[in-house]
């Protein structure tokens, strides 16, 4: 699937609620482009799930454009792409009814994108963020914001807890 093949196919399915192009399904290789045409279809604004996971040739230009017209929103994995926290922001300000992100081996997002997207989307229930570059500190500070926020992977602070507790030699 490309950007033209996957582009038509949305642009025809009406009523869908959920779209998963992500690479594992028919080997997809979606770019910005294909976002950006994909964000214009009429049923974008009713989808409730979106998978892009591992998406390679996608960036926050075209996530931005796909995300700011996705308002029902309550799913998404970006996990495995090259997003920022540019992406973060505009899934914050667009997805109010946003439960749960997979963000796995987003290396480039901040704590700061967190942070604010965690206190714009109130309803979230659920990040992974698996595989990213962040601090302890980062997790402490979202779960201040939402204490019953599941970080995953499960246990992340507890080993982090463990961790900082062991005597030093």
């Amino acid at each position: 699937m490309d950007d033209d093949s996957t582009a038509r196919l949305v642009g025809y399915a009406y009523s869908l609620k959920e779209l998963e192009i992500s690479r594992s399904r028919w080997g997809c290789q979606i770019t910005d482009n294909g976002l950006y045409r994909m964000s214009f279809a009429k049923c974008i604004s009713n989808l409730t799930s979106i998978s892009l996971w591992g998406l390679t040739g996608i960036t926050d230009k075209g996530v931005v454009q796909l995300i700011s017209r996705a308002s029902s929103l309550q799913h998404l994995n970006i996990g495995g792409t090259f997003i920022t926290d540019e992406s973060l922001y505009a899934i914050a300000n667009s997805c109010p009814q946003l439960k749960s992100i997979v963000l796995w081996s987003c290396r480039q997002v901040t704590g700061n994108g967190l942070l604010f997207l965690v206190n714009k989307c109130g309803r979230l229930e659920s990040i992974n963020v698996w595989g990213t570059r962040l601090p302890l500190d980062c997790f402490i500070g979202l779960l201040t914001i939402s204490p019953a926020l599941q970080i995953k992977p499960e246990g992340l602070l507890l080993n982090a807890g463990v961790a900082s507790m062991l005597p030093v030699a």
